[in-house]
């Protein structure tokens, strides 16, 4: 597929998932359309052979960018562009690797590039690999996020540390979460074991989570997987702010949001008037803006816009997975209500969000502003040191109030 054929699948799946979805159903098109986007997506597989097997990525949406400065607040994992972009994995490497007995490749998701599922006994496991560009630096964060899948509560990060063991993903060092709990759903005993390694300024995410007795059970074999793990030579461009992905779904857990990326072209982006003293920061794949904020003694903040198709998700999960950022701790409907007030914007009503808390043992604030839009939604989201970002308030707000969307 080359890569006009590949951009247009790309803004024909984010009209799908768009709110003129109902419409495109009735179409007699619509079929047709289906059966040719599976064909060209066929014409980019090739054959896997019996033992190790080759994973093209081309096909799978990679989750969006939010990629902060290195040691600048907000770099975590929480922010699929403010809102969640499925990402386009096209320049993903390749991963290749040996197969273990019994497992089986399942399709491939937004952010995976490559998934099994485990079955055995009317036990269930599930393994996703989800690489994430310019995520160093946010190990325990993604690891209480586990923790809190299986039950448990979050530790601090010199308990965490101990939690880890040593080990090779190929011949590359990485660290194991061997994680026993319970779902928080249904009270079911149930294991998760995460690795996290870091190469070339990608993380790469291992993860096998289920029932706890599979799961242990298929832990040498997962161990043997990653062992037999070999990478292409491209590291993964793209970064995520986890801050998107649903509280049940970590951006590191693997599993398919079903929210698609609604991309945005050259000629699509909106103008606006940047404030004094905004730097355009690394536009990281699929992010639409970066601006970079310096304060006094060295205080940091970054300012990141995305959107998403439809609503990107819902206002309640991207407002959760924000406060999660910042340490807080998730609020209802009823409470979600009481923090957040409404703007105009240029594009009609927007959402206004603003909460404190604390990113790497230092007090931040985050301000995000959710601007639903012709069948899109768009996040601005202000990160940083509490002070520098509560001077910031009011040149964020007229920095969207100043976009001007094309038609």
């Amino acid at each position: 597929m080359n890569g006009k054929e590949s951009f247009a699948v790309r803004r024909l799946f984010g009209y799908l998932t768009g709110t003129k979805m109902k419409q495109f159903i009735h179409l007699k098109i619509w079929p047709a359309t289906v059966g040719t986007l599976l064909i060209i997506a066929a014409t980019g597989c090739g054959r896997d052979s019996v033992k190790v097997y080759h994973v093209d990525a081309s096909d799978t949406p990679t989750p969006p960018p939010v990629a902060a400065p290195a040691a600048m607040p907000g770099s975590m994992p929480t922010a699929m562009p403010e809102g969640m972009l499925a990402p386009d994995n096209s320049s993903q490497p390749p991963l290749q690797y040996t197969l273990p007995a019994g497992w089986e490749k399942k399709a491939l998701t937004q952010m995976r590039v490559a998934s099994f599922g485990i079955s055995q006994a009317g036990k269930q496991a599930d393994v996703s690999v989800i690489p994430l560009g310019g995520m160093a630096g946010n190990d325990p964060a993604n690891v209480n996020r586990w923790r809190g899948q299986v039950g448990l509560d979050s530790l601090a990060d010199a308990e965490l540390s101990k939690l880890a063991e040593k080990i090779t993903v190929g011949e590359q060092p990485a660290d194991l979460y061997d994680l026993a709990g319970t779902s928080p759903g249904s009270g079911d005993a149930e294991r998760i074991i995460g690795v996290i390694l870091h190469r070339d300024n990608t993380a790469w995410f291992f993860k096998m989570t289920g029932e706890a007795g599979l799961v242990e059970k298929q832990k040498p074999a997962f161990i043997s997987f990653l062992k037999s793990v070999s990478f292409g030579g491209l590291a993964a461009p793209s970064t995520m702010d986890l801050s998107q992905l649903p509280p049940s779904h970590p951006p590191i857990g693997g599993m398919n949001s079903g929210i698609q990326a609604a991309s945005v072209d050259a000629g699509d982006k909106p103008t606006w008037t940047v404030p004094v003293g905004w730097q355009e920061g690394q536009l990281a794949q699929f992010l639409v803006a970066k601006y970079v904020i310096a304060g006094a003694g060295g205080a940091q903040a970054a300012v990141n816009v995305s959107s998403l198709a439809g609503d990107g998700g819902g206002l309640l999960p991207n407002v959760n997975r924000w406060r999660q950022q910042l340490g807080l701790t998730p609020v209802d409907e009823a409470d979600l209500n009481k923090i957040v007030s409404t703007i105009d914007a240029s594009g009609g009503k927007a959402t206004l969000i603003d909460f404190s808390g604390t990113d790497g043992g230092k007090p931040a604030r985050l301000i995000g502003v959710v601007l639903p839009l012709g069948g899109q939604t768009w996040f601005y989201k202000l990160m940083g040191d509490a002070d520098l970002v509560a001077q910031q308030k009011e040149a964020l707000v007229k920095f969207v109030q100043s976009a001007k969307y094309p038609d």
